[in-house]
């Protein structure tokens, strides 16, 4: 679990350097598909990512407004404040909290139980196909997007065999 985390963030630095060198307007431009835009994109995956790790261990959340987060400076500081509360849980991961339960409110007032462990994998393929989005964006404006290889990233150090 630790691995796909660290893997997502290392990404997520990647794409926002990516976005270093592209103009703001292209940034915010409200694109097809996704949640509008490439900079909407990244505050998106880091706010759900920080939202479900919240709600899972029934913390306070709240949803961050994105008109408040207009500039690539902004959404990095953002991230930078989620990031403590969520790299601190991920690195605290233990077996039993795998299927410890959760309940989740849905809008129209249900609820659904649904176990730690399941809630985790899903925050880490929702950013991993956000990013896929912003690949598709990159190749639209003429710019070579970030490499979505796991492989030869230096995230897995001690497989067996390996040594």
């Amino acid at each position: 679990m630790e691995t796909l985390f660290r893997y997502n963030w290392m990404v997520r630095e990647q794409w926002y350097r990516w976005c270093e060198d592209v103009p703001e307007e292209e940034l915010l431009k409200v694109r097809t598909g996704g949640v509008g835009s490439i900079l909407k994109t990244l505050f998106h995956v880091a706010d759900v990512e920080w939202s479900w790790i919240q709600s899972i261990q029934g913390k306070p959340d709240f949803l961050e407004d994105f008109n408040l987060y207009q500039s690539l400076a902004q959404v990095r500081a953002l991230d930078a404040r989620f990031r403590h509360d969520v790299e601190g849980f991920v690195l605290g991961w233990r077996e039993e909290l795998e299927r410890k339960m959760f309940d989740d409110l849905l809008p129209d007032g249900r609820v659904r139980s649904l176990a730690w462990g399941e809630v985790l994998r899903h925050v880490i393929a929702h950013e991993i196909h956000h990013m896929g989005q912003l690949s598709v964006w990159a190749r639209e404006i003429g710019k070579a997007p970030v490499s979505a290889n796991l492989i030869e990233k230096g995230l897995v150090f001690s497989l067996p065999g390996r040594e």
